[in-house]
């Protein structure tokens, strides 16, 4: 199965995609989709959709995992924040792709084992569990990683592993 992970922001969304066979995951692609905090607010929801769209052309992937929205600094952040979740929500739509969110306590349980993990440990369990050289950069990325192999372990739970 191949999940395309998504952690939204409107600054920078982080994006990565692993390929599973529910117990051993590989990074496919990873990265993070900054559009620039002085562009117009619709041209970086934009810039997100189209840089998606473009991922997944080249990349498919089976489902697309995404952190849900649990709190931000204020609601002008918890709106925009909203906004760039929607867009890739739309991304995943126009792909007839299964959606499936996880809050931050889940992916970190999922990931580290203690859902009050720091982002320091999440990050080098992704490493780990993926096999990679270094630590993935930026920490959106790490943090999209982290939210697909969370989708990995859930569905390898929820369907005893097939």
């Amino acid at each position: 199965m191949r999940i395309l992970g998504i952690d939204p922001g409107s600054g920078s969304t982080g994006y990565g995609i692993i390929d599973t066979d529910g117990l051993k995951h590989k990074a496919v692609l990873y990265g993070a989709i900054s559009p620039g905090a002085r562009r117009p607010f619709p041209q970086r929801l934009h810039q997100i959709h189209a840089d998606l769209t473009n991922i997944l052309a080249t990349e498919p992937a089976d489902v697309m995992a995404i952190e849900n929205v649990f709190h931000a600094a204020n609601v002008q952040s918890a709106l925009k924040l909203g906004h760039a979740r929607g867009v890739a929500l739309l991304v995943a739509a126009e792909r007839g792709m299964d959606v499936f969110e996880y809050s931050a306590l889940e992916i970190k349980r999922a990931v580290v084992g203690y859902g009050r993990a720091e982002k320091t440990q999440i990050q080098k369990m992704v490493r780990m569990l993926l096999d990679l050289p270094e630590i993935p950069s930026p920490d959106d990325a790490a943090d999209a990683l982290a939210v697909a192999i969370c989708h990995a372990n859930q569905f390898k739970f929820k369907t005893g592993g097939e």
